[in-house]
């Protein structure tokens, strides 16, 4: 008997499984119900159970019996996201890696159309359109798909540094196993876990290509999620950044796209600590502290395209350690929502999405601010 070599897929779904029992189910059907009758063997789904501690197991198992290109790997102890997402992708064996979020799932002809661009274009990283769903129902176009519309065939980020500000996780990618390798990019532990890999995703792709439709529905308000989770844990950004900027001071000791990735990081983190479902109000000093330290050890020794506006006068104060009048600035802007009858609550301006907002009317910063509260 001559056994046949089993077809390497094209596409390797990794879904990290953890507290999301209601969910589970939603997120694994959607896939395996995308997937084609006569395209089943190229695509692998690989669920890793990363010790949940509620029914989430056990309905793995359940869904592996009713769909068969579905691997399951439980973990003996909990890892987190960034950990359990390397057990999946060392199993995985698709030429593609598209990591999943498991509270989330994907609309109808996502799969099919997936394929047939990594087919055509034959990308290093492929982006994907999202929406945000609530979970009153309400879906909400997300502030950074603008920056997806009208790319032109392959390009690099070279040709289209907006993409650098497209919201920046792993399931808004699908990746060509081989060029992550090449990288030597992994998932780190502790929150804030794709500011270290998404990043150089896109800086290091020759081939970036656009799939300019919705092909991930991002689930909004969901208890548990680190972006409605009051925690300490949000410190764990701080640790992140330092991941990236090592990273791209190895790969790029000429300094290329400090300065933006700088921006980005000022910008994401007024959005973490202006925000009260992220911090709880005795840690924000501590938190400014921590950002404006990171400031003083990464601004760019040409400087950097600061935000007008508002958003520049943020940048401002924390290039100055000036907490306390950020603090007045913040209580000023939330009483004008209040009076407006739209109290946002975010000062920061915008949503993990656009940290770093749009490259006009923004003022090159090229001195280290160094004043005091």
């Amino acid at each position: 008997m001559v056994t046949q070599p089993t077809p390497t897929p094209l596409l390797s779904i990794v879904v990290p499984v953890y507290g999301v029992e209601a969910y589970l189910r939603q997120c694994l059907d959607s896939i395996h119900a995308d997937i084609p009758c006569d395209e089943m063997t190229e695509v692998e789904v690989v669920a890793v159970d990363d010790a949940s501690p509620d029914r989430c197991g056990e309905l793995l198992r359940e869904c592996a019996v009713d769909h068969p290109r579905l691997r399951v790997l439980h973990l003996d102890r909990n890892v987190g996201l960034g950990l359990a997402r390397n057990e999946g992708l060392d199993v995985a064996t698709g030429r593609y890696v598209w990591f999943v979020d498991s509270d989330d799932w994907l609309p109808a002809g996502t799969i099919p159309a997936v394929l047939e661009r990594l087919r055509v274009d034959h990308p290093d990283v492929m982006m994907i359109d999202h929406l945000r769903v609530h979970e009153c129902g309400r879906q909400e176009v997300d502030a950074s798909s603008r920056l997806l519309r009208a790319t032109p065939g392959v390009v690099r980020l070279t040709d289209r540094p907006q993409l650098l500000r497209v919201q920046h996780t792993a399931w808004n990618k699908v990746v060509r196993r081989e060029f992550m390798a090449e990288l030597g990019l992994r998932f780190h532990p502790g929150w804030y876990e794709d500011i270290p890999f998404s990043h150089p995703l896109l800086i290091g792709a020759e081939r970036i290509s656009v799939l300019n439709r919705v092909c991930y529905l991002y689930r909004q308000g969901r208890q548990g999620a680190i972006t409605s989770t009051r925690s300490g844990r949000h410190f764990d950004a701080f640790e992140q950044y330092d991941r990236l900027f090592a990273w791209l001071r190895h790969r790029y000791p000429d300094g290329r796209w400090q300065a933006e990735l700088f921006d980005l990081m000022v910008s994401h983190f007024l959005v973490v600590v202006g925000n009260d479902d992220r911090l709880h109000p005795h840690l924000r000093r501590d938190f400014f502290r921590r950002v404006a330290a990171h400031y003083r050890r990464y601004l760019p020794s040409g400087g950097y395209p600061r935000p007008g506006g508002v958003s520049g006068l943020k940048h401002r104060l924390v290039g100055r350690d000036s907490y306390l009048a950020y603090a007045a600035l913040r209580r000023a802007h939330r009483l004008a929502g209040r009076v407006r009858g739209n109290d946002v609550g975010n000062p920061a301006g915008g949503s993990d999405s656009t940290p770093g907002g749009t490259a006009q009317n923004r003022t090159l910063v090229r001195t280290h601010g160094n004043g005091s509260e």
